[in-house]
């Protein structure tokens, strides 16, 4: 082999064109969107499901909803930061993360993309087969506070979880398992403390998932099985990924 071969060889694969990814992300999101509102309408069985996880936490004695949820009702000083995460950086540091790893990071994108789009097909999958209702959906009797409905006056959302106010009809609110809210957090923290050269970034990444869980459980939009399911959902994906 010639010298010059072989460098081309050992030159990386160049940057997938921009808007190839933008079609087949666009894909995939149409898709996940289209199966949350399949299901949209079993209340039901959603309903009963997420009153099926409550046992099983509360068996484990391992159900913090209760707590968070009480302390973010209550606390006006965390509760309104609290939602206005949960109606925000699920849509913006996802697709945030994904576009810096494109122009920063080519080497690492393709499996980073294919890991998150694999992971939330699987996630389509759950909310499918098991549509639940988050906590602020069961019966008055289990407890529960809307956090996003009570501070709603000081964003967009209304009492449609972090829907515009006026456009909750389009969108499913019995997908809470799994949560991929903690789910793709998971993926972008990865992505920052594994990429990332600055320190206090990485430092950001570790702590985002946290923050993140946190925010899903203090607001009752998701339970703890919920949280786990979603980050077991993400190390299916990843395993996925790395087999193509």
């Amino acid at each position: 082999m010639s010298s010059t071969a072989a460098r081309a060889g050992a030159v990386p694969r160049s940057r997938p064109r921009w808007w190839a990814e933008l079609s087949l992300i666009a894909l995939v999101y149409a898709a996940y969107s289209a199966g949350r509102l399949l299901v949209a309408g079993d209340t039901g069985r959603a309903v009963a499901h997420g009153e099926t996880i409550l046992r099983i936490e509360r068996a484990l004695h391992a159900a913090p909803e209760h707590v968070l949820n009480g302390v973010f009702t209550h606390a006006a000083w965390l509760g309104i930061p609290a939602c206005f995460c949960y109606a925000t950086l699920h849509y913006l540091v996802t697709p945030g993360v994904l576009v810096w790893l494109w122009r920063r990071h080519s080497d690492r994108y393709l499996f980073m993309r294919t890991w998150l789009m694999v992971s939330t097909l699987i996630g389509l999958v759950g909310f499918t087969l098991l549509p639940t209702a988050p906590p602020r959906l069961l019966p008055a009797a289990t407890g529960f506070h809307d956090t996003l409905a009570q501070y709603a006056s000081f964003g967009w959302w209304g009492g449609d979880a972090s829907a515009p106010q006026g456009l909750g009809g389009l969108t499913n609110q019995y997908a809470a398992m799994p949560s991929l809210h903690v789910g793709w957090a998971l993926w972008c923290g990865f992505a920052l403390w594994r990429c990332a050269r600055t320190p206090w970034v990485r430092a950001v990444g570790a702590a985002y998932p946290v923050v993140i869980a946190l925010v899903v459980l203090g607001t009752a939009n998701h339970y703890l099985l919920d949280a786990l399911a979603g980050a077991a959902v993400m190390g299916l994906g990843a395993l996925l990924a790395r087999r193509r």
